[in-house]
Formats: C-alpha cells, structure tokens, sequence
C-alpha cells in the first residue's frame, strides 16, 4: 500500500483531483475498483468531495461555477438529467477549459482573483469572476457552433474523464451560464419553499416560466430545477403538465409547455436508485429505506396522475428504472434468512398497497371523474 501512496504523492495535484472525480464517478456508477475506497478517503482529505480544498470556497475555480451551485447534481452522471448539472463534471471541465480553451485567460484569471481576495477586494473579485464567465461563454459558443470543433471538444474532454455525460454538462454550462442573471432574478421571486403546491401555486409558478422562457427558452429546464428544489416531495413537479391540461392521458399531458418536468421527475427516481445501490454497498438500511420510500411514492405519484402512463415512453423508463431498483432490493434481502425478514422488503414502504393508499387512489380518481365530468358540461354549455 505504501507503494500506491507513493505513486499518487508523485502525481500533480490536478492529476490528483482527475483521479478522484473519476473513482467518485466510478462509485456512483456501481463499479467498485480494488482498494478504491482507501484512495477516495486519501484525496477527498485533500480536496473535499468536489475535487477542490474544502477549507476554501474562494478558490476560482469555486467562484467560476458558484452560479451553478443550485444546479448541481450528486448522482451517476451517466444519464441525462435535464436542469441540473453532475458536480462530478465541474473539475475536468475546468481543466479542459484552463488546459485547451483558454489557457492563457484562465492563469491570468486565476492569479488575478487569488491577488484581490488575498488584498480583501471583494467586489473586484466578482467583478474579475463575471467578466471571465462571459468570455468563457462566448468562447464556448464558437467553439461548440462548428461540428469539427465540437468533435474535437468531445474527443479532448474524453482524457480528462471517461464519463459519457461531460459534454452534455459542458453545453448545460454554457447555457446556465450565459442565463445567470436571469436565472438569479428568477430564484429571487421564487418563495423560500412550497407550504404546498396547490392549483393557484402552480398557475403562479407556470406564469413565472412562461415569463422567463419569452426572455430565455433555454433557462426553462433549469428554473424547473430550482422549483423542484423548494417541494415538499419531488413529484410534485409533475403539476405543472397536469394542472395544464383538462385530460390526464399520457399524450395529452405530454403536449402540455412543461411536459419536461415528466422525465425530471423520473431522472430523480434515477438518482435515487443510484443512491439506493450505495447506501446499500455501505449498509445505511435507514437511509436506503428512506430512498425507496421516495423511489415508491413517486411511482405511485406518476400513475395515478397520469392516465395510460404504463403504456407511454415515460412508463416504458419507468418500468426499467424499477426493475433495476428492484434487482438491488432482491440481492440486499436475500443476503438474510426468509424467516428473519428484512426492513425493505415491507409491503408498507409503498403506500398504494396499503388501505390508505388505495383509499387515496379511489379518492383521486373520484376528483378526476368529476373535473372531467365539470369540463364536459362546460363544452356542451358553449356549444349551446
């Protein structure tokens, strides 16, 4: 072992951070590497879990991602996950963007930062911070235009990380971005959290979208990101499509101006089932329970509020999302004798099969008919 802490001491620190972004993908991936524990704890002393030292949040890298913070994403970054951003990804973007962007900017940009807040001048920093943003922005937009070049943006961010998503993350920078200001003015409005997202809520908070995608269509996704934030439970975010539309039908909802938050509901059953195989790695039952608890509710969420969804895209990923949860499951509690029974395999962990929750089900189902009914009349009324 003395070997491989040797060998690593000898790395630079940038290859070091590298190196621990990768394993930390690894991890969330479900791929376990030999003694890739004991080198995760070593560098995440030394740079905290996002690659950067965890006694400093003024360092540039820190300040150049900041507007990002609330878009951070801690799960896999293998699949897509619209709005938000894999925290895993920030460090090889960075060092792509200081290595091959802007080399030279970004030296000048770091020491120049480092020089104003070591001389307490913070204003300046920030100012320094936004002004280089915006050149890496506009950078980016040359860059990424042309398709060689893109091929090549590909090709180059690929030995700095072998996870498939840090392109995608890199056009998501790009475009968060360049929609800070508004994306600030946005949060700003937005209450602290949602006591309840009922239907007067979700008309003001889909005004607010419809408002921010005139300005910027691209910030969409990630404004539906920091509502997602301030929910009580994370399906709610599906309101926005629903409560958009008379019919409930899977088609319909999805033709509604936000049927995004659909598939954002459904990339956070994927983050939580990627959370759900490490807690159980690391025998956290309590917070696994936790997970599948919410993994359950929102399944349950997704088809009660929306008609036909076993037969849509949306529930053909969903079938798959739950067939995986539910192999992670079947392997944790076969570990244990039948007789003993295990805390995740309780049918009351999802509510649709308790008498409550099927008593909640006819109830739902019951306002559904009428609101459909209300609306049939109203249709026959003005055709009248």
């Amino acid at each position: 072992m003395m070997l491989l802490w040797d060998f690593l001491a000898r790395l630079s620190p940038p290859t070091r951070k590298s190196l621990l972004g990768e394993l930390e993908r690894l991890e969330l991936c479900g791929i376990e590497m030999p003694r890739s524990a004991d080198i995760r704890a070593k560098l995440r002393a030394e740079f905290g879990k996002d690659g950067s030292d965890p006694n400093n949040a003024n360092t540039p890298p820190r300040l150049f991602f900041a507007p990002l913070d609330l878009l951070l994403s801690d799960g896999a970054p293998e699949h897509a996950n619209s709005g938000k951003i894999a925290r895993g990804s920030l460090n090889p973007i960075w060092e792509w963007i200081s290595r091959d962007l802007l080399p030279t900017m970004a030296r000048d940009f770091v020491t120049q930062v480092k020089d104003l807040i070591a001389a307490d001048k913070q204003k300046e920093a920030r100012q320094a911070v936004t002004a280089f943003q915006t050149k890496v922005v506009k950078y980016l937009e040359s860059t990424l235009r042309d398709p060689d070049s893109a091929g090549q943006t590909r090709l180059k961010l690929a030995t700095y990380t072998a996870s498939r998503s840090a392109y995608d993350d890199l056009v998501k920078i790009m475009q968060a971005l360049r929609a800070r200001d508004v994306l600030a003015k946005f949060d700003g409005v937005l209450p602290e959290t949602f006591a309840k997202f009922d239907d007067a809520q979700v008309r003001r908070t889909s005004a607010l979208l419809q408002g921010l995608a005139k300005e910027d269509a691209e910030a969409v996704p990630f404004a539906i990101a920091l509502i997602a934030r301030r929910l009580r439970t994370p399906w709610q975010l599906i309101h926005l499509a629903t409560k958009a539309t008379a019919s409930r039908n899977a088609a319909d909802v999805a033709a509604t101006p936000h049927a995004i938050v659909v598939s954002m509901v459904l990339d956070r059953i994927d983050d939580d089932r990627a959370a759900l195989r490490i807690a159980l790695r690391n025998n956290r039952v309590l917070t696994a329970r936790d997970l599948l608890t919410e993994i359950y509710d929102t399944e349950n969420a997704l088809q009660l509020r929306i008609e036909q969804f076993d037969h849509s895209a949306w529930g053909a990923r969903l079938a798959s999302l739950l067939d995986g949860v539910a192999a992670l499951i079947e392997d944790e509690v076969s570990r244990f004798p039948e007789e003993v029974g295990h805390v995740l395999a309780s049918r009351r962990l999802r509510g649709r099969d308790s008498l409550a929750g099927r008593l909640a089900h006819l109830a739902s189902k019951g306002r559904d008919a009428m609101t459909s009914g209300a609306a049939y009349c109203k249709k026959l009324i003005n055709a009248a």
